[in-house]
């Protein structure tokens, strides 16, 4: 199949990029000829072409940017897709103005956040030129349906994908982490990635500062502050909260797995617009036991006191209480977390995201007789 994956977004600081990319990347492997449409940018075009997938640099400055819209039309045009994948809403919205007079096979829409749609939305997802719309999970897809009007079975869930051969707790260094950061090997290390307000990364410091009384070796690293103010406002936060010693505000990183594997836990506090939380599926398969808030998809993947912790969101009481039972109960906490590799690798994996992927965009009627997937860009 010849398949475009569209996004405004081109740094990987963010969820939706490294999933864009998994998918072309995966796509690209299995045969297919795979186009990546992205603002310009050097670092992901270098990416494309060690993965062999054709990238176009389009401004997409907003919605309304007809330039970059024309210019997505005559690609369509020259290459005519099979199916055109869109992952947010400036792709979206320059996609379907570049299909008004010639649509294409099959047109999805990703959507990655438990937010309703609103007016201006429920148009984008509700036009017949969208032929499905894929979240991430059941949540966030009961939510767009009643308010977006959609019929159910236009919209599909499909995971995000955990790169699992990466993931694999058996290939890092369980110390370098703490080496790089001086945390003591002592120390119990609890890790969060993100520091937005809707993170609740505030309420974190809140539960870690309540157990440090009864858990003295407690340690937080909050990972992800993208410049000197963020970092500045997480020790200036754990200052106030009398716990600086006991916090590391972090960088954005690159290196997840290396960072997991010296963590003994890995949080979500979000309590907002999440629908699965990556960084949670991720700490999972590296063998890492987790609490997750339950907010957004976050059920359906620590879907059981088996593999994980699920608490309310915005509960700092519940939070701490979570956290002195993980540091507590080690037996638990290993078994726990044994248990939450295996189910990712079985129902969250990068390979069982491709095969969905591939298996929807030759379902959607009109784009049935899809010859096979061919290897040569000439065809």
């Amino acid at each position: 199949m010849r398949i475009f994956q569209i996004l405004e977004f081109n740094q990987f600081n963010t969820g939706s990029v490294h999933q864009m990319f998994q998918a072309a990347a995966g796509l690209r492997e299995r045969g297919h000829d795979v186009t990546i449409v992205s603002r310009p940018d050097a670092v992901l075009a270098s990416k494309a072409a060690d993965a062999d997938v054709r990238f176009v640099g389009l401004r997409m400055r907003h919605q309304f940017d007809i330039v970059s819209a024309w210019k997505l039309g005559k690609l369509f045009r020259d290459v005519k897709p099979d199916a055109v994948h869109v992952h947010k809403g400036v792709a979206h919205s320059l996609a379907l103005a570049a299909t008004f007079f010639q649509p294409v096979r099959a047109f999805v829409v990703n959507r990655g956040v438990s937010f309703p749609l609103d007016v201006w939305n429920r148009i984008k997802y509700r036009t017949r030129r969208v032929s499905r719309v894929v979240t991430v999970c059941e949540q966030i897809k009961d939510v767009i349906v009643s308010s977006g009007g959609l019929a159910p079975e236009k919209v599909v869930v499909i995971y995000a994908g955990t790169d699992v051969a990466l993931f694999d707790p058996d290939k890092w260094d369980a110390r370098a982490f703490r080496r790089e950061k001086s945390i003591a090997d002592d120390r119990f290390l609890i890790a969060q990635v993100g520091v937005r307000t809707w993170k609740g990364w505030k309420e974190l410091v809140d539960a870690v500062a309540s157990i440090l009384p009864t858990h003295p070796h407690a340690h937080l690293a909050l990972i992800g502050c993208r410049d000197a103010s963020e970092q500045a406002e997480v020790n200036a936060y754990a200052n106030e909260r009398g716990v600086a010693s006991h916090v590391t505000a972090v960088e954005y990183r690159t290196d997840m797995p290396n960072v997991f594997a010296s963590c003994d836990l890995v949080i979500d506090a979000s309590f907002a617009g999440t629908g699965i939380t990556g960084t949670i599926r991720e700490a999972m398969a590296m063998r890492k036991a987790v609490i997750a808030t339950d907010c957004g998809g976050n059920r359906e993947l620590v879907s059981s006191p088996d593999v994980g912790w699920l608490i309310p969101a915005k509960d700092v009481a519940a939070l701490a209480r979570a956290i002195a039972e993980v540091i507590d109960d080690e037996p638990r906490r290993t078994r726990v977390a044994a248990n939450a590799c295996a189910h990712v690798v079985r129902g969250f994996s990068k390979e069982l995201r491709i095969t969905r992927l591939e298996e929807l965009y030759r379902s959607i009627p009109g784009s049935a007789g899809v010859p096979p997937a061919v290897t040569d860009r000439a065809n």
